[in-house]
This record gives structure tokens, sequence and C-alpha cells, in this order.
């Protein structure tokens, strides 16, 4: 499986750990972000994130900036893209089980362990594929339409 993983400046020293992480469990993982602690703009990686992604590129993504908000709102402004700000365990698995994450937006400043369990958990958990999370996720991507 291909993860892709974007970061800014705040996420850097994250992303190293994550990438060093998931290439040891066998994952290959794509660098979309910058590679250093320079100030950059994070809107300009989570769109080169996004695009990995809707493209196919990358099986999955995950962002990371001071607080993975801001990557969350510029990647959930693209189309065909589903990003979920995650802090725990349970979010991770109910991003993907129940709503279809493509993406996880996390914080550079959580923990490395729950880190770990956040980002396996995400990678890990599939889609339920039951009727009604089908249908909620239908009607926003028809949002994401208007």
């Amino acid at each position: 499986m291909k993860i892709g993983i974007a970061n800014d400046h705040r996420g850097y020293k994250k992303k190293q750990y994550l990438t060093q992480f998931l290439e040891k469990l066998g994952y290959t993982v794509i660098n979309y972000g910058t590679d250093s602690e320079e100030s950059v703009d994070f809107p300009d990686y989570a769109k080169k994130l996004g695009i990995a992604v809707r493209e196919k590129e990358v099986d999955l993504g995950i962002a990371i900036c001071g607080t993975g908000i801001g990557m969350s709102i510029a990647l959930n402004k693209m189309h065909d893209i589903t990003c979920a700000k995650v802090s725990s365990v349970a979010e991770a698995i109910l991003s993907k089980a129940h709503n279809d994450a493509n993406v996880l937006a996390i914080s550079e400043e959580m923990d490395d362990e729950t880190t770990k369990q956040v980002v396996i958990k995400f990678i890990e958990t599939p889609f339920s594929n039951v009727k009604k999370y089908v249908v909620r996720n239908n009607k926003i991507k028809v949002i994401d339409n208007d």
C-alpha cells in the first residue's frame, strides 16, 4: 500500500518519524511535504497530496501541520477528497468506518505513541459499507457538486 504524506514546516519532524515507522511496517511512503523547518504555506502541500490521492498515485494520505486543522480545511476544498482531522484512535476508526475518509489530518503536537496508533487504525480500518453511511456519504458528495 502507498501512503502519501504532506506537511508544512511544523509537521516536518512528525513526517520524518512517521515515514520511518510506516516503512518499517512495509508501507511505501511518498513525500509531498516540505523537507525543512523553514516556514512555508501549508495549502501548497495539501494540494499536492490531494491531487495524488484523487489521481490514485497513493492509496491514502496523511497531512501534518501545527494543528491539522489548516491542512484538513484545504484538503476538504478538493473534489473527491474526504479529509478527517483526527485526535484519537476512536476518531481514526470512525473516520474510515463511517465516513470513508481518504486523508487523515493530524497535529504535529500529538504524542508519538498516539500518532502511531491513530495512523495504523486509519490505514487498517475498512469502510463499513453500512447503508446509512453510504447514504450520508453520498449526500456529502452532492454538496461537493453544488
